[in-house]
């Protein structure tokens, strides 16, 4: 396969017990800087977008940025009043190197420890492409910087982006919850709140993905695990495959080179996803 065309494939319908409130909803995980992969993931949910019956609403669970080639492209495309064609409604999720990206370049209570831990999980990648951007290989992280390298577009969808979203029995957040504090006092952890990592929704691993107990009814859809990380808490092969509640759509796209996403409705739900390279993972 040519590594430098990604490949969009659209996996077969599966029955579930989801309930959309009428809508189809088509999610992005975690893009991580693969622009080519977003756009081929985009455009392929253009072209699903005609068939749906019902108003189309696009979410990204988070994480748009760090690791990949191009964080910034990704955010352009991101970005975009309607990123793909014949959307009714678009949704834009926090994830946790959005809030680091934020924190660190800010100038709040946070900014320095967010700074050393945005520096240490990839962060130094959008930093560079940051600098690059300005023309200031030696620019220091901050407002300004943030402001210079983006422009107000993007900078205005960043400062909007929501910490979770709820249609039907769906609740859509970038990490997961925390099944042993209440739903809604967990998703209400305020987004700045770095130092409540890992158990905060932004964040969390363990106490989520190794919970077999249900949500209360609910359906959580997430990003945040990548397959690798994810399989030793779920087990499952598949990583992408709602079980016990959950729907994991980080396809781990800085290393395997997909990005995986989901088309949703009420009753069913089918894979979605955008490969660069060849991973063995099938539709």
């Amino acid at each position: 396969m040519d590594q430098g065309t990604p490949r969009f494939t659209v996996g077969p319908w599966v029955d579930a017990v989801t309930e959309t409130a009428g809508e189809t909803l088509f999610v992005v995980g975690d893009v991580h800087g693969s622009t080519a992969a977003l756009r081929t993931m985009l455009n392929g949910i253009a072209d699903l977008t005609p068939k749906a019956d019902r108003p189309t609403r696009l979410v990204f669970l988070g994480d748009i940025i760090d690791r990949g080639p191009d964080s910034i492209g990704s955010l352009r495309l991101w970005a975009a009043a309607q990123p793909a064609a014949g959307i009714s409604r678009v949704e834009r999720l926090m994830g946790n190197h959005e809030q680091l990206l934020l924190l660190a370049n800010g100038d709040g209570p946070e900014a320095e420890l967010a700074r050393e831990v945005w520096l240490a999980t990839s962060g130094d990648t959008m930093l560079a492409e940051m600098r690059v951007a300005v023309r200031d290989l030696h620019a220091r992280p901050g407002p300004a910087l943030l402001a210079s390298a983006l422009g107000p577009k993007i900078i205005a969808q960043l400062n909007r982006l929501l910490p979770h979203l709820r249609i039907g029995n769906l609740v859509l957040v970038h990490g997961g919850v925390d099944p042993t504090q209440a739903l809604d006092e967990f998703l209400a952890l305020p987004w700045q709140t770095l130092s409540a990592r890992p158990r905060h929704w932004a964040w969390i691993v363990g106490g989520f993905l190794d919970w077999h107990a249900g949500f209360d009814g609910h359906i959580i859809v997430h990003g945040h695990t990548p397959p690798a990380k994810q399989h030793p808490f779920t087990g499952l092969h598949d990583p992408h495959l709602l079980a016990e509640d959950r729907l994991n759509l980080d396809g781990g796209s800085a290393v395997t080179g997909t990005i995986a996403g989901a088309q949703i409705e009420t009753g069913r739900y089918r894979i979605l996803r955008s490969m660069q390279k060849d991973t063995g993972i099938r539709a």
